[in-house]
Parts: C-alpha cells; structure tokens; sequence
C-alpha cells in the first residue's frame, strides 16, 4: 500500500492505493476516512487495484476546508481524469455514496459500476435534527469501531462537520437516478438507524436495473458491521459485468 496526494483548485485529496487489476475507488462518508475501509480493502485488493480516498477536510486530508458534495465530485471526476482511470467501480458509503453518484453523472464514461451504501443522497430534514440520530446510530453499530469514529471526527473538526452535513441534506440526487446508466448495487444495514432502509429501497427503485441488498444484522456503516457479508456482495457484484439481476434481488 502506498499514500498518494492529488490537489486541484486549491483542493487537496490523498488516496491510498492497493492490489493490482481494474480500478475500486472507496469514498468514504460524513466524519470518515480512508480507514474506514480497513475490513475491505484487502478483500477487494486480492482481484482488483484500490483507491481509498481521504476527502478534503478529512483523515490525511485534513487542516483545509470540507468541500460540498457537488465539489467533491468535481475534485474526484478530475482526479480520474489525472490518473487516466478507466471502466472504475466506484464504491461510496453514506455522504460518499451520494458523491459516487454525482461523479458517476459527471464521468459516466469512466465509471462501469457503482456500489452505494447506506448512501444519503436522499436523505433530507434539518442538520441538527439529524444529528439528533447519531447516538442511536452509533448503538447499532460495532462498538469497537466507536473509537474510530470519535478520532476521524476530531481531526475533521466540527466546522467541517457540520458544513458536509448541511451540504449533503441541501443536496439531492433524485433527478439523477432514472438516468444512470451504469450497473449499480444498492446495500444496506437493515439496523441503519441514520439513513432508514426505507430510503435505500427508494434508491435503488430510481436506479434502472438496480440490484439492492439489505444485511440484517448491520446498522448504518454496513462495511464495518458486517465486514464479510459486505465483501462477499461487492464482490460478487463486480466480479459479473453485465450480468442480470436475480430476481430475488430485483426492488
């Protein structure tokens, strides 16, 4: 594994990249990091080369102003476009699925795929009400991941925090769904207590062809919780391009 660093427009991102084979970019979600993927990363690097992607404000790519979703997808569509990243599976957790969706707009010729998890780009209501959700959240997840989530947050900072977070509930990506032409699993927590189920049926219903997957004993960082369950979907998922949706994973 090697740390990289990309700035653009005065915006900084750092990505850390593993395995070799067709690109994975991981984007993670609101007071995330790039460490968040540490239970997927060497599942996915054993078949294909993965970016894991620390957002401006965030992890490595800290002490600078967050950026809102629509420009983070900017920084990372050109970002690809630096690295000349070809027929990518984008992969986006909470905020970062709501971003995946907007880079998949923007560069629908890079990105073959697309995973969504937990992703909020549907989510809306007021910042401080949703925020009211977070404690409860936190309970239906692992708890020794609570550390983590306490320290990302910390090295964001709360005025980063809460400027992703208005972001991302003034952003909706509904009226990009029914246009996405591009192979998209939808997967969930079915304990998400911060982006209910409801929302991730939604989402996937918008999405043409769609295949959506709920795991039962997850809550809302669904790659941590159920780490195994998680990498053995995305898996599956990529490793079939192209292929029909079951009709038991249909919405």
């Amino acid at each position: 594994m090697r740390s990289e660093e990309f700035q653009y427009g005065g915006a900084k991102l750092r990505y850390e990249v593993s395995g070799r084979g067709e690109p994975v970019v991981l984007i993670h979600g609101l007071s995330g990091s790039a460490q968040w993927w540490r239970h997927n990363v060497p599942a996915l690097a054993a078949e294909y080369r993965v970016y894991a992607l620390d957002l401006a404000g965030y992890g490595h790519a800290r002490r600078q102003r967050t950026l809102g979703v629509q420009e983070n997808a900017e920084l990372i569509a050109h970002w690809m476009e630096a690295l000349d990243l070809r027929g990518a599976a984008v992969v986006g957790h909470s905020m970062g699925g709501q971003i995946a969706v907007r880079v998949a707009a923007l560069k629908s010729g890079r990105v073959d795929a697309l995973v969504l998890a937990c992703a909020s780009g549907l989510l809306a209501g007021n910042p401080v009400r949703v925020a009211l959700k977070l404690p409860r959240a936190t309970l239906t997840g692992r708890p020794a991941f609570l550390p983590r989530i306490l320290a990302d947050s910390v090295r964001a900072g709360l005025p980063n925090l809460w400027r992703s977070a208005v972001s991302l509930l003034g952003d909706s990506v509904a009226e990009l769904l029914p246009a996405l032409d591009i192979r998209t699993l939808v997967i969930w927590g079915r304990r998400d207590a911060l982006v209910p189920v409801e929302l991730g049926r939604k989402l996937a219903a918008a999405i043409p062809g769609a295949e959506y997957r709920e795991l039962p004993r997850a809550g809302h960082v669904v790659m941590v919780d159920a780490p195994r369950e998680f990498n053995a979907a995305v898996l599956d998922f990529l490793r079939r391009p192209g292929a029909g949706v079951a009709p038991e994973n249909r919405v």
